[in-house]
């Protein structure tokens, strides 16, 4: 796979905001170049519109052809207005290579924002130009650590409220606490009597199980003299929470990609285009000249089925297995069983993200003793917390397909690693939003 360097200021998550500008550095780290190669063109890019664009990144050029799920068939059928003289992007400290990269697919420049941090860690923001009467999005994934990135967009949110900007999008490529969407759930799957008393063994949603006594009442029907040794439900939605605080700060709306689950769309109290990364990822693995015939996508569990269906749909119609997994706790997963037949064949594992990797490793595990002759995984979101990276590169994947929705520590390469941008997707979504076009034509 053809490949480019980058300078890793650009990829690193706390690169310095002044002027829109990026502090250069020797150190170098590969991205992949499918949405994004170098050019030695000397006229500008022309698009449908005839909008000249030469992206420039640290003083060079680059431009890209658009992948197949912007071509232009798409743009005829939905013809955009790239106008931007009242659209303004601005880019938090989290990802700034990826905002870089959306504003020269858009033929634009980042606009002009000071963010610093004072000693306490309190976060100061200033725009240093005008957004009064603009339509301004703020590129900013509230990625680890979450809690400070959460905190940067909801001040540069209210800064550009109280600059007057018409309206204010919060793009998102990754939402942090999409996964506290519900409280958990209680169950009893399972009464089984101790004694000829009344004595029974409740058998919780984890497995593990308490022992009460149940006292027998008719006025009072069951009443419990014990307590459960663990009880779950009391907990904050705060998916939820955080949509209040975007909306509170000001966000007229919210652009995000790949959330974790489609509810968390419902917890806004403001328009929500919710894109996707499969398109990205679909659109490498065609370059791979995989055999259909060799082809299985794969569900690392069971609530990820219906993202891995769609998966396969675009893949020719693959054939679909599942891994069937116990959890026992946060971050911690057991693998049970395979649903499937993956003997002799290239497995693809689907996931929105990679937290500690302990699924999907475990997953290829199973794969791997069922007869599969290769293990791929995908996934949008590399959050990559320990021990992810030692677990990805222990052999178990020919390949790990991840987007940049996140940025990845130079660190945290290793060779089986593969990076594609989601900065073309994310750019057409922005034109498309500011010119009041349709967003799910892209998808179609």
């Amino acid at each position: 796979m053809n490949s480019i360097r980058l300078s890793s200021s650009l990829l690193s998550p706390r690169a310095s905001l002044s002027c829109g500008g990026f502090a250069p550095n020797e150190s170098r780290c590969r991205i992949s170049a499918r949405n994004c190669v170098k050019s030695n063109l000397v006229e500008p890019l022309k698009f449908g519109n005839g909008k000249p664009f030469i992206p420039v990144i640290n003083g060079q050029n680059y431009g890209a052809p658009n992948p197949s799920f912007l071509d232009s068939r798409h743009q005829d059928e939905n013809f955009v207005n790239r106008n931007g003289s009242r659209l303004r992007i601005f880019s938090g400290t989290a990802n700034p290579a990826l905002s870089q990269e959306i504003a020269c697919y858009m033929g634009l420049e980042l606009g002009k924002i000071r963010i610093k941090r004072f000693a306490d860690g309190e976060i100061y923001v200033q725009l240093q130009e005008s957004v009064r009467g603009c339509d301004v999005y703020l590129v900013q994934p509230t990625c680890p650590p979450a809690n400070e990135n959460l905190m940067e967009l909801l001040i540069m949110i209210d800064a550009c409220r109280r600059a007057s900007a018409k309206t204010i999008t919060a793009v998102i490529p990754y939402f942090g606490y999409a996964r506290a969407d519900r409280k958990e759930k209680f169950t009893f799957p399972a009464l089984v009597a101790e004694s000829s008393v009344l004595g029974f063994k409740l058998h919780n949603c984890d497995g593990r199980s308490s022992t009460t006594k149940l006292s027998l009442c008719l006025e009072e029907k069951c009443a419990w003299e014990g307590r459960l040794e663990k009880t779950q439900g009391r907990e904050s939605i705060a998916a939820k929470l955080v949509a209040n605080m975007i909306t509170e700060a000001g966000a007229n709306r919210v652009l995000a990609c790949d959330l974790h689950s489609g509810q968390s769309m419902g917890y806004f109290d403001i328009p929500v285009d919710h894109v996707y990364g499969q398109p990205v990822i679909l659109d490498y693995l065609a370059s791979k000249t995989i055999c259909s015939d060799d082809l299985v996508v794969v569900s690392p569990d069971v609530g990820g089925v219906a993202r891995a269906r769609a998966f396969a749909k675009k893949l020719s119609d693959a054939p679909l297995a599942i891994v069937d997994k116990r959890r026992h706790g946060h971050n911690v997963a057991e693998v049970m069983n395979l649903i499937g037949d993956v003997k002799g064949k290239v497995a693809v594992m689907v996931d929105d993200m990679i937290d500690t990797a302990g699924t999907i490793s475990k997953g290829a595990e199973l794969l791997h003793q069922e007869g599969a002759r290769e293990v791929y995984a995908c996934s949008t979101h590399a959050v990559f917390s320990p021990p992810a990276i030692e677990r990805l590169s222990s052999g178990l994947f020919q390949e790990v397909i991840i987007t940049n929705t996140i940025p990845v520590l130079e660190k945290n390469y290793f060779p089986q690693l593969t990076v594609l941008s989601v900065a073309n997707l994310l750019g057409e979504t922005i034109w498309r939003v500011h010119d009041d076009c349709s967003v799910s034509s892209i998808f179609l």
